[in-house]
């Protein structure tokens, strides 16, 4: 078994969306580059916000990047091993019952706001009697309960940042359990964490506030304290946040815009780093070339340009062998498919846009707007189109001697013949296109 073991630990609660894929690809680059080992944790301890069909949809998107970790656990079926650490905590005197209101607290933030106080909880409740204690219960009053922080300074070497240093006294002791009983997001992943034999944690930034609290739960549990690292956050081109709950884009939307699975893992492993983005064609590629002492502390710009921009130049490196299968699917087969495939594949952004041009070769009728073409020149063009068989140089011989009776060269002369023989203003190299094309259909296109 490996020594080293990453976790990804998405909550069922939306779709995974691109801030979530670049911790999930980082995750697996990183475990390949240490030998490890990535285990899939569904945090689905919120079971009110915690959905089915969220969890086939994380499943299908992991599937779809060819990660495959090496374990799944969901959290929900661990409730019992968190009742027991819970207990256990309680008994040692690191958990305290709290009864206080959301108007209550609320109340007292203002009031040390306004005193020029930092809104730090008061441990109010460190001082209930067991009689004060017992009358909230017995009026129906269930206590949520707070971790007691170690109020020192807390350190660690960050994987990314460096030297981190949280002092404790500067914040509120969290809340781990709430009034209903179920857990928030820390003790149980801690308690998964130790189980898991997770060695290394690799996260956003936006956790680096509570590794203090987590570290402290790892000594009080007795455990090695994994190395912690908190990655710069994703954010939109112009600087805004991402985020599933305001539409960012998620996976499922980008598979649906034809990216590629390795575009999206070259993307997100190097977006934010000092490296520029490349179109490696295998995770092992990618994983010599990668380290985390590469990635910036500023935010990672997405840019889905700058996305599929990457994904064509992938996707013009396939060779049509990878490819026969999801072309076959496309219905682009027989004879001429792999000369097709090497004419269109530098045309084109994704995959599935090489159908539209298959069909301009294999439909009779297209649809060209003829406006603008001038109906002499395509009757000279086709008075000089050379009799079969064609080859490699047909287009050349073909075009000079129309430049010669027309006097039309450069775009006067090929964009004509382009928008007549495709519909389209721009595209393949029309010397290739048209020996798929055939003579016949090519006579055809010009009889407009």
């Amino acid at each position: 078994m490996p020594d080293n073991k990453l976790r990804f630990a998405p909550s069922p609660t939306g779709d995974l969306h691109i801030g979530n894929a670049r911790t999930l690809i980082l995750n697996y680059v990183y475990s390949k580059s240490i030998s490890g080992e990535l285990i899939l944790r569904i945090d689905d301890t919120d079971k009110d916000r915690s959905e089915e069909r969220f969890y086939r949809s994380i499943i299908k998107d992991i599937e779809w990047l060819k990660i495959l970790p090496s374990a799944i656990e969901r959290q929900s079926s661990k409730t019992e091993k968190y009742m027991e650490i819970r207990d256990y905590l309680i008994k040692e005197g690191h958990l305290y019952p709290c009864f206080e209101t959301d108007e209550e607290l609320n109340r007292r933030r203002k009031v040390s706001l306004s005193s020029g106080l930092p809104p730090i909880y008061d441990r109010a409740s460190l001082k209930l009697t067991k009689d004060e204690i017992r009358a909230y219960e017995a009026n129906g009053i269930k206590p949520y309960w707070r971790f007691k922080l170690d109020r020192k300074s807390i350190t660690w070497n960050d994987l990314i940042r460096g030297e981190q240093t949280i002092e404790c006294n500067s914040f509120s002791d969290p809340v781990l359990i709430r009034a209903d009983g179920t857990f928030l997001y820390t003790l149980p992943s801690v308690v998964d964490d130790i189980d898991m034999g997770v060695t290394h944690v690799l996260r956003g930034e936006d956790h680096v506030s509570n590794t203090a609290t987590q570290i402290q739960l790892f000594k009080i549990l007795g455990s090695n304290i994994p190395n912690f690292g908190h990655h710069s956050l994703m954010v939109q081109k112009d600087g805004s946040r991402m985020s599933k709950r305001i539409g960012s884009m998620s996976l499922n939307d980008i598979r649906d815009s034809g990216i590629e699975p390795m575009t999206l893992i070259n993307y997100c492993a190097r977006i934010g780093t000092s490296d520029s983005v490349e179109a490696f064609q295998s995770i092992d590629e990618l994983v010599n070339n990668f380290s985390l002492a590469k990635i910036s502390r500023s935010p990672a710009r997405f840019s889905f340009e700058e996305l599929m921009g990457l994904n064509k130049k992938i996707i013009q490196k396939l060779s049509f062998q990878t490819l026969d299968a999801r072309l076959s699917d496309l219905d682009i087969n027989g004879k001429d498919a792999e000369i097709f495939w090497d004419t269109v594949k530098t045309n084109i952004n994704t995959i599935n846009e090489a159908q539209k041009w298959w069909n301009i070769i294999k439909n009779n009728k297209i649809n060209i707007d003829a406006t603008d073409i001038n109906r002499d020149f395509l009757k000279i063009a086709q008075e000089a189109l050379p009799n079969a068989p064609w080859d490699d140089k047909t287009w050349s011989i073909w075009t000079e001697n129309i430049s010669q009776k027309t006097g039309l060269k450069g775009k006067e002369l090929f964009l004509p013949l382009r928008l007549a023989l495709t519909g389209e203003n721009s595209g393949p190299e029309l010397a290739t296109f048209i020996l798929l094309l055939g003579r016949e259909l090519v006579l055809n296109r010009l009889n407009i």
